[in-house]
């Protein structure tokens, strides 16, 4: 039980009201003044009968105005207070004492550092916080606020030191005594990501994509020469892998960055449909067309325009880009005036175009304009060791929209995040991960909050659409392979002999497909 005695500044007050508290055999918690010098005590919880006794007494105190219960006492909700921001910053804080042992931290610091409050408390910094020497700081003669760039559990921050001054009562100046200092640490991630949310890193669009593996790393070096060049480039890669990230990121790292650059997916959109949208119509060009309207190529004149799902173009638009792409000039539908524009054109896809031109499905002349540049984007389960960064990074960005603490991913979950296929990639970890830190209660992740698909262990997965029986498709992968093979190996010998079969066979497939020097070349 709490009461508030409102009264006057009298010297004794206190001693007095104490004195009825020992009459009735009550054993105070607390006792503590606010601002206006109010008294607040903390004690037992008392019964009705008791409490008509004890306001009374306390009232006829000289200099007491009212008695009152309140819920709480200054300090208590100072405390609380306290708590409720700790809890809810996203980044770790440690209060320490003048030998560097831990006092306090808040759940975010306990996360990071993989471990429990009750178990830290007590605990060295010196032992998780590496780059900083706590010890020679404190001893310093002149103790003051530093910044630092530390490492915690594998993981960089910036690192505030703040002293903790208490004002020292038994000098007679106006002195302070150092009490021990609050640690204050923000993950140089998210600052990355703070800053890029408001000013746009200066000449480098690929800071948003992450990639520690050797293949990125690779991608990436690629693509950054390829984005000072003007030819068409063709991203080939699974869905979810970021094509179109990596599209935005050459855009914004070419000459033509501060022009539009305009996404337009191929499969999404009817052929006439996709074929005003990609030239623009003049007016009443057909039915419903109204007034003229531009197209993607003149909305990003000057810039770059994304082609995703180039695959699905249709074979009369493959032809009219085609016009585009040898001389820069085009006819909006239902216009006869010509257009001529400056563009780069990136396409992107998840289809194996080669096939598509062997199988008469995509002009070959097309592809040959389309591949002059060419990068692909490795699925990730082909780059493991950036699951686990990725989710990282994932994690702390929901958490902070979220307006929590970061969440811990347990060491299950980390497992079965490294031998899940993922075979929506990046898209499907990052749309998991979401999911997972809006519905999670507690701080830790486990494999059940990330509600995967299953899938059939050392089988992988089909992501075509199938059709036909099994021997149907194997005369179709048997046909396609050879007819890729026969210009390197073009006879039944040379071909036999890289298949490891007799030439006999081969000769009888050959002649089953179709395959032979006039219909390749």
């Amino acid at each position: 039980m709490r009461l508030e005695v409102i009264c006057e500044d009298r010297l004794g007050i206190a001693e007095e009201i104490l004195s009825i508290m020992v009459k009735h055999g009550m054993n105070l918690k607390g006792i503590e003044t606010d601002v206006n010098r109010n008294i607040f005590l903390n004690f037992r919880q008392l019964e009705f009968s008791e409490l008509q006794m004890l306001l009374p007494e306390i009232r006829r105190i000289k200099g007491v105005e009212d008695v009152r219960t309140v819920p709480f006492t200054p300090s208590e909700r100072n405390t609380h207070e306290l708590n409720t921001i700790l809890k809810t910053l996203p980044d770790p804080v440690f209060s320490l004492d003048t030998r560097g042992r831990i006092v306090m931290v808040n759940e975010a610091g306990a996360i990071a550092l993989r471990s429990q409050l009750e178990k830290l408390e007590g605990q060295s910094i010196n032992q998780f916080v590496h780059g900083f020497s706590f010890q020679r700081w404190f001893d310093d003669d002149d103790v003051d606020v530093r910044n630092s760039k530390v490492t915690m559990n594998q993981r960089t921050y910036l690192a505030d030191v703040l002293p903790i001054r208490v004002e020292n009562e038994e000098s007679s100046e106006d002195q302070q005594v150092l009490a021990g200092a609050v640690l204050l640490m923000k993950s140089t991630d998210r600052l990355g990501e703070q800053v890029h949310a408001y000013q746009k890193q200066s000449g480098d669009g690929f800071e948003r994509i992450y990639g520690q593996s050797q293949q990125m790393k690779q991608v990436l070096m690629q693509a950054r020469k390829m984005a000072q060049l003007d030819a068409p480039l063709l991203i080939q890669g699974e869905t979810g892998t970021g094509k179109e990230l990596l599209a935005r990121a050459c855009h914004e790292f070419s000459f033509r960055d501060g022009k539009p650059f305009v996404a337009l997916n191929c499969a999404s959109l009817p052929d006439n449909v996709a074929e005003s949208e990609l030239f623009g119509h003049g007016e009443n060009a057909f039915e419903g067309a109204g007034d003229a309207q531009r197209g993607v190529l003149e909305i990003a004149a000057g810039g770059t325009v994304f082609l995703d799902e180039i695959g699905e173009m249709s074979p009369s638009l493959q032809a009219k880009f085609l016009r585009f792409l040898q001389d820069g000039t085009f006819r909006r539908v239902g216009e006869e005036d010509e257009v001529k524009v400056d563009v780069r054109i990136i396409c992107a896809t998840q289809k194996d175009l080669p096939e598509m031109v062997q199988g008469g499905n995509f002009r070959e002349d097309l592809y040959y304009r389309l591949n002059v540049l060419c990068l692909v984007v490795p699925p990730l389960r082909e780059r493991k060791s950036d699951i686990l960064p990725l989710a990282e990074r994932f994690i702390e960005r929901f958490c902070a929209q979220n307006g929590r603490p970061s969440a811990m991913i347990s060491k299950s979950c980390r497992d079965y995040m490294m031998q899940y296929p993922w075979p929506g990639n990046v898209r499907q970890l990052e749309n998991a991960l979401y999911r997972a830190i809006s519905l999670l209660e507690g701080n830790e992740l486990t494999a059940e909050d990330l509600q995967l698909p299953s899938y059939a262990s050392g089988s992988g997965y089909y992501d075509q659409p199938f059709e036909g029986t099994l021997e149907e498709s194997v005369k179709r992968f048997e046909s396609n392979l050879l007819r890729r093979l026969y210009p390197s190996y073009p006879s039944t010998r040379q071909l036999a002999r890289k298949l490891g079969v007799s030439h006999t066979a081969i000769a009888n497939k050959l002649r089953e497909y179709g395959i032979n020097k006039k219909t390749i070349t």
